[in-house]
């Protein structure tokens, strides 16, 4: 038996499972050689030279007739033999052309066994070519494999056709097990239905769990392999592999652990169980190997019986299943590492408000609201701080997107304002500067904004590039405010010049600045998103940013039917600013 250390190489464990089967062959041969004793003493043949053969009848001539007395003697004498088959059973004669080619079989005899009842027996079709005879033989692949019977010698053994003819204008089908050998000269084949349920299921039970077994008859060499075994090694089920085939499919990896599987199984030992992978056709496979021993009464294992079950497509999902896990936490640890940017960007572009404010007469509130939940800021943003000539730079705007993009843009756009105001120039010209610095950018997005000064005098100076207008309350009555002639938005048109409108405001008067999102609804006009904010502020009864800020908020203003707790599909950014 094999002895540790255990082969390096595949070469080295393909020769021990050689010495192996030799020592196994030899030990059985000595062992049929040994003379028993009789009772008298008289030396008895061993079991295999105890059996002898009957031998038929014979002519004069030596040559033996056939059993049924029907055929010239030297003929193969098996027609006499076919009523004994326990299914459909033929002896063809092959049918070839002058270059030799096998063309077809002539039925030469049959029995009365039918395997379907529209088939008609094979003694009714003695005579007939066998594609005349079975018509669905040539499309089923079954004469082709017949053909390689005679050719090769090599026996067909159980092969599931699904044979289809048509008769009498219907077409019947039926699973058939055939079964072929060569005899002198002739073939002998043999067919019948897969009429067990269990059989069937057997078959696809090995598909569907991607199972299969194999026999492997050390004495004899003969190996014995299931459909599944041969889908799993993509190998032709009259042709299956030796174990040293095996070897040669290995992933050299997994030497050890099939060195370790075969001592074990060829030592007597079971279960044997192991994970091996192999390569087969280029592509890497794993299976699970079961093997059992199949011993004599010595304890030598002269067979050796072999379950597989394919894991390679389990394998693939949880590969594929890591994958995914890898690149959602990857991109869980890049939405945190974003949001953490964000809310430090909210916080340097978004500050609390001065006390320089308070101390120019006006009280002031703001508040963002991101469309995701997820985000800290997007593309709206609000400006209102006092600038060094003693007016009060008041802006609103909003960048194209969402996410960094868009902040990144917001910050460029809020920072440019806020440069450009301090040149002293009108709200028309930082706008217009603004426009150009939007056109230039290559992505070819665009902003809207809406900017303007507070004068000490209490005059709003401002301009409307494309923004939804600021709401003016006064005396309870709020309005949406208007300039002589709409402005496009950012981006739009290079070289455009934005006009500055003015607006004298009173003491007591709240000016509310806000982004689209707090107006826009789907399937809506943006005029009644308006109208309605419009309403909502004359109606909520008080002049303090923060409180009115809250209301809004709380209960945003919404159409007839509308959920008012679905979200945003916008940021939403609002600036109260109260005139004591």
């Amino acid at each position: 038996m094999m002895s540790f250390p255990l082969p390096d190489s595949v070469d080295a464990l393909k020769a021990t499972i050689g010495r192996e089967v030799s020592a196994l062959r030899a030990a059985v041969r000595r062992s049929s050689e040994q003379p028993l004793e009789g009772p008298a003493g008289t030396d008895l043949a061993s079991p295999l030279q105890s059996l002898s053969v009957v031998t038929p009848p014979s002519d004069t001539d030596g040559a033996l007739p056939c059993l049924c007395r029907s055929h010239e003697p030297g003929s193969s004498g098996v027609c006499s033999l076919l009523a004994a088959i326990p299914a459909s059973a033929v002896l063809l004669e092959p049918v070839r052309d002058d270059a030799g080619t096998l063309l077809d079989f002539q039925i030469v005899a049959g029995n009365r066994v039918r395997s379907a009842h529209w088939l008609e027996a094979p003694h009714q079709q003695v005579g007939q070519r066998f594609i005349e005879a079975r018509p669905g033989a040539a499309s089923s692949g079954l004469l082709a494999a017949l053909a390689d019977v005679m050719d090769t010698g090599v026996p067909l053994e159980r092969r599931v056709t699904d044979y289809t003819e048509q008769r009498l204008g219907r077409i019947h089908r039926v699973p058939l097990l055939y079964s072929a050998a060569r005899c002198a000269g002739q073939v002998l084949a043999t067919w019948q239905p897969v009429q067990s349920q269990a059989e069937l299921l057997t078959i696809d039970a090995q598909f569907l769990a991607s199972m299969g077994w194999g026999n492997w008859d050390l004495l004899s060499g003969k190996i014995t392999w299931s459909e599944g075994l041969c889908r799993i090694f993509h190998a032709d089920v009259r042709m299956p592999w030796t174990l040293e085939q095996l070897c040669d499919a290995l992933l050299p990896d997994d030497l050890p652990a099939l060195a370790e599987f075969l001592t074990s199984v060829l030592a007597g030992e079971e279960p044997a169980w192991t994970r091996i992978r192999f390569v087969i056709l280029g592509e890497l496979r794993t299976l699970d190997l079961l093997g059992r021993p199949v011993t004599g009464t010595d304890g030598r294992a002269w067979a050796l019986n072999l379950v597989a079950r394919d894991l390679t497509p389990q394998i693939r999902s949880r590969r594929r299943l890591a994958e995914t896990e890898r690149e959602t936490d990857l991109l869980r640890r890049r939405t945190e590492a974003e949001r953490k940017v964000a809310d430090a960007l909210r916080e340097a572009l978004l500050p609390t408000h001065s006390e320089a404010l308070a101390a120019a007469g006006l009280t002031v509130a703001a508040s963002y609201r991101p469309a995701e939940p997820d985000a800290a800021v997007g593309g709206d943003w609000y400006k209102c701080r006092l600038l060094p000539d003693g007016r009060v730079l008041i802006a609103i705007g909003d960048a194209s997107g969402h996410g960094l993009d868009a902040v990144a843009r917001m910050a460029q756009q809020r920072h440019a304002l806020a440069g450009l105001a301090q040149t002293g120039a009108s709200a028309g010209e930082i706008t217009t500067w603004l426009n150009e610095l939007v056109c230039s950018d290559p992505a070819g997005h665009t902003a809207t904004v809406v900017a303007g000064h507070l004068d000490r005098d209490r005059v709003l100076r401002w301009t409307n590039a494309g923004h939804p207008p600021p709401l003016l309350l006064r005396h309870g009555d709020a309005r949406p405010l208007q300039t002589p002639q709409p402005d496009p938005l950012l981006g739009a048109l290079p070289g455009y010049t934005y006009t500055t409108t003015t607006t004298p405001l009173q003491p007591d008067d709240l000016l509310v600045l806000y982004t689209d999102g707090m107006v826009e609804r789907r399937d809506e006009d943006i005029t009644q998103g308006i109208n309605r904010l419009t309403h909502a502020i004359t109606t909520s009864r008080t002049h303090q940013p923060d409180r009115l800020i809250s209301t809004l908020l709380a209960t945003p203003p919404a159409p007839p039917h509308h959920d008012t707790d679905a979200p945003h599909t916008d940021d939403t950014c609002i600036l109260a600013i109260h005139i004591r």
